[in-house]
C-alpha cells in the first residue's frame, strides 16, 4: 500500500518517467535521420499519462496468477504506444525524420522535463520548510 508521501509525488514521478522515455524516443529518432527507410515515432504524451495514471498498459498481457503469494505483472508491457509520425515531405530515400520537428519537440519535451524537475524540488522545499516549523 503505497503510502500518503507516496500518492502525493505519483503524478510527477510518472511524468517524469514517460518524458524520459519519450526523450529516448525524440533522440533516437534524431541518431537514425540519414538511415535510410527509417520511420520516425513518438508517443501521444497525455495519452499515455493517463493510461499509466489508471493503470492501464498498452499491449499487456496478464501473466497466469496459480498462487495467492505471486506478484501480479505483465508480461511484454509497455508504458506506451509507439506511433509512426506522418510526415510533412518524406525524402527520396524513405526516411521521415524531419530534422527542425524533431529539435522542435525534443527541446519542448526536455523543457517540460525540467518543469517538472523544478515543481518537485519545489513541492519537497515545501515540506522541509512545514516540517522544520519555520
Amino acid at each position: 500500500m503505497p503510502s500518503k508521501l507516496d500518492s502525493n509525488f505519483l503524478l510527477q514521478q510518472q511524468a517524469l518517467t514517460l518524458r524520459a522515455n519519450r526523450q529516448q524516443v525524440l533522440a533516437g529518432n534524431i541518431a537514425n535521420a540519414d538511415t535510410p527507410n527509417y520511420k520516425a515515432r513518438d508517443f501521444e504524451f497525455a495519452a499515455a499519462l493517463e493510461n499509466v495514471l489508471s493503470g492501464r498498459r498498452e499491449g499487456s498481457l496478464l501473466l497466469a496468477i496459480t498462487s495467492p503469494r505471486h506478484l501480479g505483472g505483465a508480461a511484454g508491457s509497455s508504458q506506451v504506444r509507439l506511433l509512426y509520425r506522418q510526415p510533412i515531405q518524406p525524402s527520396a530515400d524513405g526516411n521521415t525524420v524531419d530534422m527542425d520537428v524533431e529539435r522542435s519537440r525534443f527541446a519542448e519535451n526536455a523543457f517540460q522535463y525540467e518543469a517538472g524537475l523544478t515543481f518537485i524540488n519545489s513541492k519537497i522545499r515545501t515540506m522541509i520548510t512545514a516540517l522544520q516549523g519555520q
